[in-house]
């Protein structure tokens, strides 16, 4: 089968590989129907994600259909749609008791599809514990339509979910990349009475303007002013960074006022200083950490009633044959683009 491959840092390519074989009765093998590229991709394209096993095929971010499964799988049968969870987790650990599955304490825990193991940038994948990392499509909702909720939905809602985001607060987000996109749609969801999405790129704050028209859109140059004009207590309730650069980081906790959440969605190339003297007094609460994507069907039956809508941010579509090309195009950012999905 076709499989894009992490070769060596700064090179992946696309190459003949076996078909997946069942490992153990809780795998799942899944036919590929449509995939993504993902910003984590490129981390480790770029060798800043030093867990990343060389020779692994990459992928994350994958819908399909289910072709054989362990004897121990009872959610999933051969045939159904399903979508692949980016996360790995067994489901019995005391974290995953807990919902915190990106810490599961399983050696493949956490984010391992695409990075420590085969991924879905392939016509086929293996799934382990397919009972938790698989969720069934509604038969009204398309393989499109369901293709992001392993991935940057499922950080989106974890996001939005941890930050305890009330109808009286206004709501900043940094980014208006694709996470920041699912994050902002997530966020609405909780009807907070304002929300800020920050970017510094014009063709994003105008998709935002066009497609949610409530929400405030503002660059980076004086957004603290822009933020404090536009709340009700001195800055944002809740600040969510999705963007991952330094500038941000700093945005983040200059925007928000006394006493706010501020959670980190971002995964940053390098580490990240806070500068405690100049935040004292602030007492600001920070959230960070991996997502945690155990409520892929919840996502799904929203997307089923018509709730979360992230078909928009599919800008171009490529098969698996010209993956090198939607690489490029992603990766340099031209032609408008958000999403790419790949046909396997």
């Amino acid at each position: 089968m076709l499989a894009y491959t992490y070769v060596r840092p700064g090179v992946f390519e696309l190459k003949e590989k076996p078909l997946p074989q069942l490992q153990s009765d809780r795998d799942a093998i899944v036919k590929v129907t449509l995939c993504s590229i993902c910003t984590s991709d490129l981390h480790i394209k770029h060798g800043s994600v030093p867990r990343a096993v060389s020779g692994i095929t990459v992928g994350h971010e994958m819908v399909g259909i289910v072709e054989q499964v362990g004897s121990a799988v009872t959610k999933v049968r051969p045939g159904d749609r399903v979508t692949v969870n980016v996360e790995t987790f067994c489901g019995e650990c005391f974290f995953c008791q807990n919902g915190w599955v990106n810490n599961c304490t399983d050696p493949n825990g956490g984010w391992a599809l695409g990075c420590r193991i085969d991924g879905g940038q392939a016509e086929y994948v293996r799934v382990p514990f397919a009972d938790q990392g698989l969720d069934r499509i509604p038969d009204n909702v398309t393989d499109e339509q369901a293709l992001f909720v392993g991935d940057v939905l499922a950080t989106g809602y974890w996001a939005a979910q941890i930050s305890e985001i009330k109808p009286e607060d206004t709501v900043l987000i940094l980014g208006g990349g694709p996470t920041g996109l699912c994050t902002l749609q997530c966020v609405l969801l909780a009807n907070p009475k304002r929300v800020i999405l920050c970017d510094i790129d014009p063709a994003r704050l105008a998709f935002v303007r066009e497609h949610y028209p409530d929400v405030l859109t503002a660059g980076p140059e004086d957004l603290p002013e822009f933020v404090r004009a536009n709340s009700d207590h001195g800055g944002a309730d809740v600040v969510l960074e999705v963007a991952g650069a330094p500038e941000t980081f700093r945005l983040a906790w200059e925007c928000a006022r006394p006493n706010a959440i501020v959670t980190i969605v971002a995964l940053y190339d390098g580490p990240q200083t806070l500068p405690l003297p100049d935040m004292y007094g602030k007492n600001l609460i920070f959230k960070t950490g991996g997502v945690d994507g155990c409520n892929c069907h919840k996502t799904l039956e929203l997307i089923a009633q018509g709730k979360l809508d992230t078909t928009p941010l599919i800008t171009h579509t490529y098969p698996l044959a010209d993956i090198e090309a939607a690489y490029d195009l992603f990766e340099h950012r031209r032609d408008g683009v958000i999403k790419v999905a790949v046909r396997c």
